[in-house]
């Protein structure tokens, strides 16, 4: 093979390889655009230690070891002693039972630490 012939082949080699980077790199950055990490689902007994009744907000803190989390609960699924209740009712608790997407996020400028997705609750009282 000549020089010339040389030269040619190594530049469709490097032609090539050019290619193939910026196919990898456009694959990359649509996968950082479009990748949403995944939200840790979390289910338990906590103390609902406040409620917003107006922006639908509560805060809870875990039983064991008290870390508090503020959910948004504006679409969550609400069980009073297997029947459905509503988001008022709650205020007439202290423990609950809660499943969460834990993830933070924000929302009319307050830092929400994840979405509640069902409360249940049982008033010892109907038992």
């Amino acid at each position: 093979m000549s020089g010339k012939m040389r030269g040619v082949v190594n530049m469709r080699r490097i032609e090539k390889t050019f290619h193939i980077s910026i196919i990898i790199a456009v694959v990359c950055a649509c996968m950082h655009v479009f990748y949403e990490p995944a939200q840790a689902l979390e289910s338990g007994s906590y103390r609902l230690l406040s409620i917003s009744v107006s922006e639908e907000l509560i805060l809870v803190s875990r039983i064991p070891d008290q870390k508090k989390f503020l959910l948004d609960a504006a679409d969550v699924k609400i069980t009073i002693n297997d029947k459905p209740g509503e988001f008022k009712d709650l205020v007439l608790f202290t423990v609950v039972r809660v499943q969460m997407d834990l993830g933070k996020k924000k929302r009319k400028g307050i830092n929400i630490d994840g979405h509640a997705r069902e409360i249940t609750v049982y008033d010892p009282a109907e038992r």
